[in-house]
């Protein structure tokens, strides 16, 4: 099943639903299957990502950056919102903002963020996207082996203070959301191998913390 197959099905039961779309399932020019599925779709936002290669090579893709596959979207796709991914930890913050740039004026209508683990990490990119739409990441990290993941597939940096214990994860995941309600964007969860209901419980019970999300979990 396809993202947008997927969250035809989500969007009878939420209000949003934002299908993950490949770079590189999107060919520079002629036919694209992928943006004609969009379009009988209905659906009225997507993300594109660059996307990993297929570990099945009879799978057909093409050489076609983020950048160009925002713009051909946009172009032939215009009414579609298009967010992009914003990455604190892929290269260099001077890197990064140009990369941020060039997803505008592609046409990118916002952005959703790789998942942070420093609330100080964030407010720098916070000055970085403004005043695009942002969706912060967040995923919990409950072991060794987790943050070994982490730091070798997306090369991550922890902070010293990092604990990988459910109650420093929540907390964490509570700043960011009153980070979120203070600068009018938005969070989505990415929960890995962790029991859901006690892991939002910790989140939502208790409210948000707005008055002391600069502070360290």
């Amino acid at each position: 099943m396809r993202s947008w197959q997927a969250c035809l099905l989500t969007a009878r039961h939420f209000p949003r639903s934002v299908p993950h779309v490949r770079a590189m399932d999107i060919p520079l020019r002629g036919t694209s299957l992928v943006l004609e599925a969009l379009e009988a779709s209905g659906l009225p936002e997507v993300l594109v990502v660059r996307g990993d290669p297929p570990r099945d090579l009879a799978h057909n893709v093409f050489p076609t950056t983020t950048v160009e596959a925002i713009r051909r979207i946009k172009r032939e796709l215009p009414s579609l919102k298009v967010y992009a991914g914003a990455d604190p930890y892929r290269q260099s913050l001077v890197a990064e903002r140009e990369y941020i740039a060039q997803k505008l004026d592609a046409g990118a209508d916002g952005f959703f963020t790789q998942p942070f683990f420093d609330t100080r990490l964030l407010e720098i990119h916070a000055e970085m996207l403004s005043p695009s739409a942002v969706f912060w990441g967040v995923a919990p990290v409950l072991s060794s082996a987790g943050r070994a993941y982490w730091e070798a597939t997306n090369n991550v940096h922890f902070p010293s203070f990092f604990d990988p214990s459910l109650a420093w994860n929540q907390q964490l995941a509570r700043k960011v959301l009153s980070f979120a309600e203070a600068t009018t964007t938005n969070i989505y969860f990415m929960p890995i191998r962790v029991d859901l209901s006690s892991y939002f419980s910790g989140i939502f019970a208790g409210g948000s913390d707005a008055e002391d999300w600069r502070t360290r979990p």
